[in-house]
């Protein structure tokens, strides 16, 4: 995957990366030609007034050089910009079309922190990798091809190999540190993972860390955890400063070789002074490209890491791996519902959380799914909307498999209302449309009327424009549900589901908000999914779980005349809701 997405930025780029290579040439090529005129000007010194012309034309080549290196440098230094970000936006925007399409349950075991990693620091190494190669490798190539070869061509050989002899163990050092260096950098990377994972955790449950008065211990683990990264930090920053030391000194030592054996060969007339001071002024160029080796190469290693990452969760399932499609006139999705001895537990454990479920739904019926916590209610409906996979012929909607619906037209066809009733840090309009443009202000306003939260959004500064904040911290649990439920007024889809989304309201809110839907659900397939008898009762069909069994089935009279766990239910919300009043 990784590698498709760097070849087809590739393939669309390619004329922009052969500029900006082209122009990088270019660049180093005309900067190892001043050293040649200023060596020449400096032998002409000697005579200045017989050579004054010459020295004055030498100058403004020199001049004209530099302007010329300007307009070189403006168009490679555009690309070299341009082009990584361009490999940064494929690269993440792939990334979250990826995520997006994981299934559930492989997407799960990765923490929110890690996730946002992959955002932020893993398409940031890559990116700076590519940066680092486009800009610094090039440069590092065409000077070791260009400048070594003016040295060779305009100087003199044995010099040239007395002076690049200390660059060589340079380069040596340069490698053999840089192992340890990564080594470190990958525990840097490992910490900075867990440090982004605690720090998600925290600010998510921020909320309950103030309510049990747990602000110190977490700072504790937070400063534990910081430490751990800047320990790790701080043993990459040894052995980068280790490098540079080793560079430097190899530099110098270089630069004294010259001194040496360079005067030496002046004052044997083999080279003359300017042609010294010339070969001086190519090992200045050679300063940026051996110390820019350690960066190439740490730049290049880390988006190595970051993209073995990368490519691990791009090789991940996706559930949108639809291999039969059904007929175009099959599309939309009517409301018949078959579920037949079905049986299910979660990827990597042994119990199960349902088992042999049987439920046979007919378009217009209403079935009500009551049962405990834990009792797989909400695990039967993220199987019909394919959350987890099933084996063959244990649904059928429509008398078609499950699993030969597509998922993007099975979803599309049912509107799944779910309990946790997450709401996006944006406007109230774009968090019941769900950022989709075809509703207008009318059907918003239409869609909070019916779930009972008009007056109090129209009594907002902004009305249905107003901002919440993330997650919907400004509203409370009630208006947070009846926002996630007036999606369902937007949706024409021919089944609906409310999974425990009425839990915060109260009695009265409750019942118009049930008068409506019954209108809203009136000829479609209807499923509630509640812990209150008062939100199933007028069911058309009622299913009791427990442990992952249906334990009994029928109307709510039935239910109540069987004297089973359906009546205790009731008997229990029963004596709640009469001890409420007496008190």
């Amino acid at each position: 995957m990784m590698r498709e997405i760097i070849r087809n930025t590739i393939k669309q780029n390619k004329y922009r990366i052969i500029i900006c290579i082209l122009f990088v040439g270019i660049n180093i090529y005309v900067l190892t030609i001043p050293a040649k005129i200023i060596g020449y000007i400096i032998d002409l010194l000697y005579n200045i007034q017989s050579n004054e012309e010459i020295i004055v034309t030498n100058l403004i080549y020199l001049i004209s050089i530099g302007l010329f290196l300007v307009l070189v440098r403006l168009v490679w230094k555009y690309y070299v910009t341009y082009l990584p970000r361009i490999f940064e936006m494929n690269i993440r925007n792939s990334l979250f079309s990826h995520l997006l399409r994981i299934k559930v349950s492989k997407l799960q075991e990765r923490k929110n922190g890690e996730l946002m990693s992959y955002f932020v620091k893993d398409v940031a190494d890559i990116r700076a990798a590519i940066y680092n190669m486009i800009s610094y490798g090039t440069r590092i190539i065409f000077t070791l091809v260009f400048v070594a070869y003016s040295m060779i061509q305009n100087i003199n050989l044995h010099l040239t190999l007395i002076a690049l002899t200390p660059l060589v163990i340079a380069a040596v050092l340069t490698f053999n540190i840089r192992k340890k260096m990564d080594k470190n950098y990958q525990i840097s990377q490992e910490s900075f993972t867990e440090l982004s994972e605690y720090i998600q955790e925290s600010t998510d449950a921020i909320r309950t860390i103030k309510a049990y008065h747990g602000e110190d211990e977490q700072i504790k683990h937070f400063i534990s955890l910081n430490n751990k990264v800047k320990d790790s930090n701080y043993k990459v920053a040894i052995y980068s400063s280790m490098l540079s030391m080793c560079i430097n000194i190899c530099f110098g030592l270089s630069y004294g070789l010259t001194l040496i054996f360079g005067s030496k060969l002046v004052l044997d007339g083999v080279i003359t002074v300017g042609s010294f001071i010339a070969f001086n002024t190519y090992i200045a160029l050679f300063v940026g490209p051996v110390s820019w080796m350690a960066r190439v190469i740490s730049k290049y290693r880390n988006g190595k890491l970051a993209y073995n990452r990368l490519e691990s969760i791009l090789k991940i399932e996706l559930e949108l791996n639809d291999m039969k499609k059904i007929k175009s006139h099959e599309s939309i999705l009517k409301g018949d519902i078959l579920i037949k001895n079905l049986s299910f537990n979660y990827p990597g454990f042994i119990d199960r959380a349902l088992s042999d479920i049987n439920i046979n739904i007919k378009q217009g019926e209403t079935l009500g799914v009551i049962g405990k916590i834990g009792s797989g209610k909400s695990t039967l409906m993220n199987l019909l909307v394919k959350l987890y996979p099933v084996g063959r012929d244990k649904i059928n909607i429509n008398g078609i498999d499950i699993n030969d619906i597509p998922t993007d037209i099975l979803r599309e066809n049912i509107c799944y209302i779910t309990q946790d009733n997450f709401l996006f840090s944006a406007t109230l309009k774009e968090n019941i449309n769900l950022f989709r443009d075809e509703y207008d202000d009318e059907d918003i306003k239409q869609s909070i009327k019916n779930s009972i939260i008009y007056d109090e959004i129209m009594n907002l500064p902004n009305n249905i424009h107003t901002v919440i904040g993330e997650r919907g911290v400004d509203l409370s649990g009630g208006q947070k549900q009846r926002i996630a439920i007036s999606r369902a007024f937007l949706n024409n889809s021919d089944i609906v589901i409310f999974d425990d989304t009425f839990s915060a309201l109260d009695n009265k809110t409750e019942q118009k908000l049930l008068r409506n839907i019954k209108k809203l659900v009136k000829n479609k397939t209807c499923i509630i999914v509640s812990n209150r008898i008062s939100d199933i009762k007028h069911a058309d069909k009622i299913v009791v779980l427990d442990n992952g069994n249906i334990v009994e089935s029928g109307t709510h009279r039935e239910l109540l005349e069987a004297k089973g766990t359906y009546n205790k239910f009731y008997e229990e919300q029963a004596i709640k809701v009469e001890d409420s009043i007496l008190n």
